[in-house]
């Protein structure tokens, strides 16, 4: 197994996310990497934690990535992080992600968990999974 494709498989996803036309209607800029301190906007959209297995074979070192988008909002309702869920979606599913290092093999859409957090947020965790190769 490799590590070794995990930064660039998450520069590519942060990218993807920054530079799609149909998230930045909804939450402009606030994608993030690494939320900021301080007061958070009322709707953004951050990258989460992430888990990898092994996927390498005779033919070479890969792994499967898991990892969650969040979105989060202070809607009363869930509407508006469904509505930016699915431009996420969009902008991930099939994507065909250049990387720094490596290959994206596939990137596919595995589960959400939506819930209310404390002060009335709302949030959505978007699980994705990315099969990538190791082309070092």
């Amino acid at each position: 197994m490799s590590y070794a494709v995990a930064a660039a498989l998450q520069g590519a996803v942060y990218q993807q996310l920054q530079s799609d036309a149909g998230l930045s209607v909804l939450v402009g800029d606030r994608v993030y990497d690494a939320v900021p301190k301080g007061r958070l906007p009322d709707l953004y959209v951050a990258l989460g934690p992430e888990q990898a297995k092994d996927a390498s074979d005779k033919t070479g070192h890969g792994a499967w990535h898991e990892f969650a988008v969040s979105v989060v909002s202070d809607d009363a309702g869930f509407q508006t992080a469904k509505e930016v869920s699915a431009a996420v979606c969009d902008a991930l599913i099939d994507a065909d992600l250049a990387l720094d290092r490596g290959r994206l093999v596939a990137l596919t859409f595995k589960r959400a968990v939506a819930r209310r957090e404390k002060a009335g947020r709302r949030r959505i965790d978007l699980i994705f999974r990315a099969r990538v190769e190791d082309d070092a």
